[in-house]
């Protein structure tokens, strides 16, 4: 009787024991998919901002570079429209540059060299040996006001591919010559790219 007593008190208290095991566990797993959600959703905010700077970073460089590459071509204009206006019967002058490329920015880069030789020997007793070469190239950046700018080492300008002048005195054969020979001096345009024509009056 007293040992019958003592298995069920044993088999309450094992089976007490195994429920609470069992409440343990589930609330482990509860935490454990709460933390796994939380931490993906902080990863994908992460990847998040990462893409919107790269984003960011892409329009900025291509912002700067159309800039570039408008400035560059408002600067040449006004320069020729300026040395034209001061040959003698040129008079009012306007000018046209069109290019067949646009600027390009050459980006500095950090480069990585590493190289790993190994030895091996065939069954006939003859080695060989094996070098491996690995590079790797990064593009350096700088932060500005908040965007990364990639550092240049050098613009390569738009190439020319042609020029329309249209001035008052350009109905004047000596006067036209003029024009295209001052034009061609400054831009290396061969002559058959540059088109001169007299202004309306």
């Amino acid at each position: 009787m007293i040992q019958e007593k003592i298995k069920a008190l044993v088999k309450q208290q094992k089976e007490k024991s195994d429920k609470k095991n069992i409440e343990n566990l589930i609330v482990f797993l509860i935490i454990l998919i709460v933390t796994v959600i939380a931490i993906n959703t902080i990863l994908g905010d992460d990847d998040k901002k990462d893409e919107a700077i790269d984003e960011s970073t892409k329009m900025s460089s291509t912002i700067e570079l159309n800039e570039e590459t408008s400035k560059t071509q408002d600067s040449l204009e006004d320069k020729l429209k300026n040395i034209l206006s001061k040959i003698e019967g040129v008079g009012n002058v306007d000018v046209l540059v069109t290019y067949s490329t646009t600027s390009e920015t050459v980006a500095m880069y950090n480069e990585n060299q590493k190289e790993s030789s190994t030895e091996e020997t065939d069954t006939g007793g003859g080695t060989r040996k094996i070098t491996e070469t690995d590079n790797s190239k990064e593009i350096v950046f700088k932060d500005e006001n908040g965007y990364k700018i990639p550092v240049t080492t050098k613009t390569i300008l738009p190439k020319l591919e042609g020029a329309i002048i249209i001035a008052q005195g350009a109905k004047n054969a000596d006067i036209k010559a003029n024009i295209i020979q001052a034009v061609e001096a400054a831009t290396g345009l061969a002559t058959h790219k540059i088109q001169v024509f007299a202004m309306q009056l």
